[in-house]
């Protein structure tokens, strides 16, 4: 067995030449740009190989604690590494002192007597270098050899030792892509199995209408416009049309178009180059960039500024855009969906909204229902909600009272799905260890409109307006009593502004 003080090696400076410099840069260049890791382990036991003009030689790697042969020339990964054979041996020994090991003449070498397996094979030349990265040994290098000695010297091991070090970083690089690329699958699995078509739940007519529109149209890369009132489900049919189609394993990435500056927004979805306006530090992707290949999800589609539906509209007819600042045009490759709780119609007639943009949006219109006309759905929905939330906390799900489900069916729901999302929610969480009763809903029960009495969306104005007063104008405290959201909130009261303006 060797000791470490009977050969001390040489340092790799003190005998690397220009022309072994040049060779490790050269190898480094190429074992850093292989990212898979099995055909790295090959490169790199070819080039051992081959700078010692070994016969023989095997790369193991220290996994769960336990050597792993994970590529040989011209020996069985059992052999390498048999219990009885001397190259196991050595290796355990390598890793363990951390220090690289060579001979040109095993067989007369006193380092290795009593090695019989050695003299019965008559190896004579030996090499082993660790995989030596930041305090850690991944694993070793072995090369032996019968007849050929000439590549086994000093200067030789200095540059297997030096080139171990490379291939350490390169090994545990790939390592690491192979671990993210299987978190990558895993979490790509996930968002594909939560946004299945199933998650979006209903059974009613209207909503069964948009399940059979959603299949036809998953797999293709047609453009999608979905229309609805805030809260109806338009993001996650949106994302469910993404994971269910052939461009689910690429990025799905969503801007909203309302309440942001038209530079923002610009330089959100298009990018920006390095001092092209004050901040621009460095050049910067846009969203747009980022979702090639994928999807892009554009909310609110009707508050583009006129000069972003121009850029937009030669991303659909071309596929090309510009940075903002930039000369350079890029290509990109997304299927765009976009989503409106307005008549996108409407805002063309009013001139408001590009037209030809308008058709290269409105390839297909899925039109969301609102929750009032989704007869039958409201118990689905609750019980859904009652369930995930108590996967969420851990705890066996809420029941609810038939007269607190009554109250639910019979409620106007201005916020949709999300305002019943919300209600349960807040209701869970008053309801403490009892089941859910109409106390707990805090809301009253308002009577779906009917012959002169008036509309769902005059009730909804009404009612939200003497919340507001009631809050003293506190949108924020509003949104939180009505159980929507404030942007829900935000884009009701700028609806109504424009209908009183006019």
């Amino acid at each position: 067995m060797p000791d470490d003080q009977n050969q001390t090696p040489p340092s790799p400076s003190e005998v690397l030449t220009q022309e072994h410099l040049q060779a490790l840069f050269d190898i480094s260049q190429t074992i850093n740009s292989i990212t898979d890791i099995d055909r790295l382990l090959e490169q790199v036991m070819d080039t051992a190989i081959h700078a010692a003009e070994a016969e023989r030689g095997f790369l193991v790697l220290n996994e769960a604690d336990s050597l792993a042969v994970r590529t040989a020339r011209n020996i069985s990964p059992e052999a390498a590494m048999d219990k009885e054979g001397f190259s196991r041996s050595i290796v355990s020994e390598i890793i363990r002192s951390r220090q690289p090991l060579l001979t040109v003449d095993a067989q007369v070498d006193p380092r290795f007597a009593g090695a019989e397996s050695l003299i019965i094979k008559q190896i004579h030349a030996v090499a082993c270098v660790p995989l030596h990265l930041r305090g850690r040994v991944l694993g070793a290098i072995y090369l032996d050899s019968k007849t050929h000695r000439r590549g086994f010297n000093p200067a030789t091991l200095a540059f297997l030792t030096a080139f171990a070090n490379i291939a350490a970083i390169a090994i545990e690089n790939a390592r690491q892509r192979d671990e993210l690329r299987e978190e990558n699958r895993y979490l790509r699995t996930e968002v594909r199995r939560h946004y299945q078509f199933s998650e979006l739940i209903g059974r009613s007519p209207r909503m069964q209408e948009v399940f059979s529109l959603l299949s036809k149209i998953a797999d293709s890369d047609i453009s999608t416009l979905f229309e609805g009132e805030s809260g109806t489900g338009k993001e996650l049919a949106a994302r469910a049309l993404h994971y269910n189609g052939h461009r689910s394993e690429k990025p799905f990435m969503v801007q909203f178009c309302g309440n942001l500056s038209e530079h923002l927004l610009e330089s959100e979805l298009f990018g920006h180059k390095k001092g092209s306006f004050t901040g621009a530090i460095s050049d910067k992707r846009g969203l747009l960039e980022v979702a090639n290949g994928g999807t892009f999800f554009l909310d609110e589609v009707a508050d583009l500024p006129p000069a972003i539906q121009a850029k937009l509209l030669r991303v659909l007819q071309d596929g090309e855009f510009r940075r903002v600042g930039d000369t350079e045009t890029r290509q990109v490759d997304v299927r765009i969906i976009s989503a409106t709780n307005k008549s996108l119609a409407k805002e063309v007639e009013r001139g408001g909204f590009r037209e030809d943009l308008y058709y290269r949006l409105n390839v297909i219109t899925v039109t969301m229902p609102p929750l009032r006309e989704r007869d039958g759905d409201i118990p689905l929905l609750v019980k859904s909600f009652l369930e995930k939330r108590a996967k969420k906390i851990g705890k066996s799900a809420k029941s609810i009272t038939p007269e607190a489900m009554r109250i639910l069916e019979l409620y106007h729901w201005p916020g949709n799905v999300r305002e019943l999302e919300n209600a349960i929610e807040r209701a869970i969480a008053l309801a403490e260890d009892h089941d859910i009763t109409a106390a707990e809903l805090v809301i009253s029960p308002v009577p779906k409109a009917a012959g002169n009495r008036k509309t769902l969306r005059e009730s909804e104005r009404d009612i939200v307006l003497r919340t507001l007063d009631e809050c003293g104008g506190n949108k924020t405290r509003t949104a939180e009593v009505l159980g929507v959201s404030l942007r829900w909130l935000h884009y009701r009261l700028a609806e109504w502004k424009q209908e009183d303006a006019r």
